[in-house]
């Protein structure tokens, strides 16, 4: 078995700054490409049930296109993952107004965000073999209109038991709301193959929180029991989507450890046999179905992304715990280390 990781020129910026793509080569053809513009996973090939390798992510060939998309395809996304509800929140009696980039509300930490800038990656040598590579980024004080200057590291590892691992840390000197997710569009049939409705998905929570119809969290952990956004049992996304609210998909409430890995979802395809497993140590997980996605954008197949063409599994905390810390609390402090992990999982079932 082969493990390599190797890098290559992948642009430019438009301020002549180079962006590199690195490509983790796992077992059984496994590989994953990710690129230093926003860690975006750009590639992720998985074997089916017959051993036929597909790209099972959304994205672009190309860096001028993910310049140019808002899309947050394959990206990290901070500081804060999801909405913050106003656009403001308030910390040790002064109040941090932010950029309403999803009127009313803030979200994905920004108009330039983690997704958008650039970060430093160094290969790791690790005890097994698997090939890692640690991503590192300062956001400064006052990015975005955050407080404290905040050192980032996300570390992806591609695994020999075909688990792509992202490991995330950060310091702060100055509190500050800290919260990233990876946010992927996974569709296990292969991207550029159309909608993810013949997909089952199962989530691993009892409860979501209720939202307006801007889609603002309200601070309420209602349980889906009788409600269309259940998905403890394994649901075919065709079925279950027009049930959800504006065919979206909720911030789920995980029973998760914040030390340990603990299942979070499960996605199927039958066709392919392709399986995502999905855990983490994050106490939410938000399910985005690509409702947005309007067909003007084409992908690395030259075929135009359309609703339901991807599915996201984000992995988070509480988006405003800033303004509602009962909820999980989010604000990282000087003299804490924040650690978080989530482990995508690949494997194929018979039928």
């Amino acid at each position: 078995m082969t493990l390599s990781l190797d890098s290559r020129p992948f642009g430019l910026l438009p301020t002549g700054q180079p962006i590199d793509a690195w490509t983790f080569n796992g077992p059984g053809g496994l590989l994953l490409e990710t690129i230093t513009y926003g860690g975006a996973v750009t590639r992720l090939l998985v074997p089916d049930r017959e051993g036929r390798m597909a790209d099972v992510v959304l994205g672009f060939n190309d860096l001028d296109s993910y310049l140019a998309s808002n899309a947050f395809f394959g990206a990290n996304a901070g500081r804060v993952a999801g909405r913050l509800t106003g656009g403001a929140f308030q910390l040790d009696g002064k109040i941090y107004d932010l950029v309403r980039n999803d009127p009313p509300n803030h979200l994905h930490g920004g108009l330039q965000g983690f997704d958008k800038k650039v970060w430093t990656a160094t290969p790791l040598k690790r005890l097994d073999g698997a090939p890692s590579l640690r991503l590192t980024y300062r956001s400064r004080d006052g990015e975005e209109g955050y407080p404290g200057n905040v050192d980032v590291a996300i570390t992806y590892t591609l695994g020999a038991d075909a688990t792509f691992l992202i490991e995330t840390e950060a310091v702060t000197d100055h509190p500050t709301p800290f919260s990233t997710t990876h946010h992927s569009y996974f569709n296990l049939a292969g991207e550029g193959t159309g909608s993810v409705a013949d997909h089952e998905l199962q989530i691993h929570a009892a409860e979501a929180i209720s939202t307006d119809k801007f889609m603002t969290l309200l601070g309420v952990r209602k349980a889906v029991t009788n409600h269309g956004n259940d998905f403890r049992q394994p649901r075919r996304l065709g079925d279950a989507i027009p049930s959800l609210f504006k065919n979206h998909g909720d911030l789920y409430a995980l029973d998760s450890s914040i030390s340990l890995l603990a299942p979070a979802a499960r996605l199927v395809h039958p066709g392919s046999g392709r399986v995502l497993s999905v855990s983490t140590t994050e106490a939410y997980l938000q399910l985005y179905t690509g409702a947005s996605l309007r067909g003007d954008l084409p992908g690395k197949s030259n075929i135009p992304y359309g609703p339901y063409a991807g599915i996201c599994l984000e992995c988070e905390g509480y988006p405003d715990g800033a303004n509602t810390p009962d909820l999980g609390d989010i604000i990282l402090r000087p003299g804490q280390r924040l650690k978080h992990t989530t482990a995508y999982t690949f494997s194929t079932c018979l039928e």
